[in-house]
């Protein structure tokens, strides 16, 4: 007997923070409504974070949030996800798929799909899912939410029941909202196999040839494709993205990030475009976007959490106020394999003493001017869940300078006359710097942090203070947001060439969540967003275990373990933007996963 067929309205098992809905304000007398586009919006983008990839297939380099945000409104995912009610739950009105069911066993997932059809008038079936079925699985190891061990590992069939119906058949019984909505289910995309199943530019496509069902028929499909997907530029013009499912098509798309949606008229699905065009605005900074902002310029933008006790100037400008939550963690990530400080990052009681002097009450109250969250650990704190443990919400390292300086102190480090802690006593005894950690090291660090934001800017400065005071000496080196990872490549272990200490990419926050906050992609030792090198094979236990749990223990004694342990320097995780939005502009909700619906808007 199988389970009951659940529809896409099932709410999942994690609620978060309730998000106000932006009401039909009527806008300020100073507000010139005629002034008032009535078929397009100006949205700004967050500074630094422009879309810079449209393949609905993620890469390493290619994965912020704005970039997913964009490509759900070009091509539907087989099962979206929202969390706009307040509640992570799956989105029906956005998704392929019509229903889903489990098999009693909970070995077997099928899906059936919607009655849909591609912009070009052509049908989405079964094929679409198993062509961007057959492109990962034959290229997964360059995907960039491939987890070794799990999605598409853990499927051992793959079967096209009919025109509208697909299975998964896995390797054992998984936690139901890990496979629908963690880096598994919810990634998939159907894409257009009539008009992608090609290796070049001149090739017709041969619908019956199954290019895509062998091993290499598929990896030269995704290279040609990938190939295509490197030239930004020609993203507005390419045959290739005109061929879309959602609401939106794209007609503009410039290499700075400068992006014209236009509303798709051969959309036929649930959740249709009422806005004509959407123009989504690149900043490079904060300040120059809350220049924008104030010069009325943008239709639904965003300014700096310290700008909050200035909220009547845009209330007076006709905008709404309204913090946008995320269901996120912030962190500094440590690189363990880093060839000057790796093995000074493996000792867990210099990691400790780096958390104690971190302040994250002062950055959270007063640098961001409350609206961000203190966090301790690998769950998202911004709201109630039952997946955060006691552990971590009892903040396991307080701020405490004094204490931290006493730690390394009693592992074999002496204060040096310009502040800064040098190993004196190498080895690897209680009271010894440890394993690896040569005399005379210096406790000097350098991290390659995001530009573009002051507040950003100040809470480093603070941080760098208060690492002083215990005595370690911290350099901070900012660059763009999309230099940041570029400049601190995932390495490996022992590359002379890896020099780089510390890594900084979470301003907006630095890891949004599907509904389920399993750490497969940022903690486990082959996570696809490990980039810190960070490996502990207990921890890789836990998170198989919390895939395959019935309950909530698991992942909480994931959460226990990572805020003791510290895989990274945990920081305050802020709202992902304080929005200001026109007091016309109707239906918009804000997402705690960062995606944007600019279908639902309308004046």
């Amino acid at each position: 007997m199988r389970s009951p067929r659940r529809r896409l309205s099932a709410a999942a098992a994690v609620t978060v923070a309730a998000l106000a809905l932006v009401a039909g304000c009527s806008s300020s007398d100073d507000q010139d409504d005629s002034a008032t586009p009535s078929d397009s919006v100006s949205y700004a983008l967050s500074a630094g974070f422009t879309p810079n990839w449209i393949l609905p297939i993620s890469t390493t380099g290619h994965t912020n949030t704005n970039t997913f945000a964009l490509l759900a409104t070009l091509w539907e995912p087989l099962v979206a996800v929202d969390g706009t009610s307040g509640t992570i739950e799956e989105d029906e009105q956005a998704s392929i798929a019509d229903s889903y069911e489990f098999s009693e066993d909970g070995t077997v997932l099928t899906i059936t799909l919607k009655d849909r059809t591609w912009s070009d008038g052509e049908p989405i079936t079964s094929r679409d899912v198993e062509f961007w079925y057959d492109l990962v699985s034959a290229n997964k190891e360059s995907w960039a939410s491939y987890v070794e061990g799990s999605f598409p590992d853990n499927v051992t069939d793959f079967t096209v029941v009919d025109d509208s119906t697909v299975s998964f058949t896995f390797d054992q019984a998984y936690n139901q909202s890990w496979i629908l909505f963690n880096s598994q289910i919810n990634l998939i995309t159907p894409l257009p196999y009539h008009a992608w199943a090609k290796t070049s530019d001149d090739e017709e496509v041969d619908v019956d040839a199954n290019l895509d069902r062998t091993a290499e028929g598929a990896t030269a499909i995704y290279d040609y494709l990938v190939s295509e997907a490197e030239d930004v530029a020609s993203y507005a013009d390419n045959p290739l993205w005109q061929v879309v499912s959602g609401p939106y098509t794209v007609s503009e798309f410039t290499t700075s990030g400068q992006v014209t949606l236009t509303k798709n008229d051969a959309y036929d699905g649930d959740d249709p475009a009422s806005i004509t065009t959407v123009n989504l605005m690149p900043f490079t900074t904060v300040d120059a976007e809350e220049n924008a902002v104030r010069a009325g310029q943008v239709d639904y933008g965003y300014i700096s959490s310290s700008s909050l006790d200035q909220e009547d100037t845009f209330t007076d400008l006709g905008y709404t106020v309204d913090p946008w939550e995320g269901w996120s963690i912030t962190y500094i990530v440590y690189n363990f394999n880093s060839a000057t400080n790796g093995a000074v990052f493996d000792q867990l009681y210099v990691r400790q003493a780096i958390q104690m002097s971190v302040d994250q009450d002062s950055i959270s109250s007063v640098i961001q001017s409350g609206a961000s969250t203190p966090s301790y650990g690998p769950v998202p704190q911004s709201a109630d869940s039952d997946y955060v443990s006691q552990t971590q919400l009892d903040e396991p390292y307080s701020y405490d300078t004094s204490a931290a300086q006493e730690l390394l102190t009693s592992h074999g480090w002496e204060i040096g006359s310009d502040g800064v802690a040098v190993c004196e006593d190498a080895g690897t005894g209680d009271t010894q710097c440890g394993e690896g950690v040569a005399a005379g090291t210096r406790l000097s660090m350098t991290l390659v942090s995001q530009s573009g934001s002051t507040v950003t800017d100040n809470m480093m400065t603070e941080i760098q203070s208060s690492l002083a005071e215990t005595g370690i000496e911290l350099e901070v080196n900012a660059v763009a947001s999309d230099q940041v990872l570029s400049q601190t490549p995932k390495c490996e272990e022992g590359a002379a060439e890896c020099t780089w200490d510390l890594s900084f990419f979470g301003t907006a926050g630095s890891w949004y969540f599907p509904a389920f906050p399993a750490g497969d992609q940022l903690f486990a030792t082959s996570g696809a967003a490990n980039f810190g090198s960070y490996s502990d094979a207990d921890v890789d236990a836990l998170i198989t275990a919390s895939h395959t749990a019935t309950d909530d223990a698991a992942i909480q004694d994931y959460s226990a373990t990572l805020a003791e342990d510290l895989p990274v320097i945990w920081l305050p995780s802020p709202t992902y933007q304080v929005s200001v939005i026109d007091s016309d502009l109707q239906g918009v909700t804000q997402d705690p996963m960062a995606y944007f619906h600019p279908q639902r808007w309308s004046w």
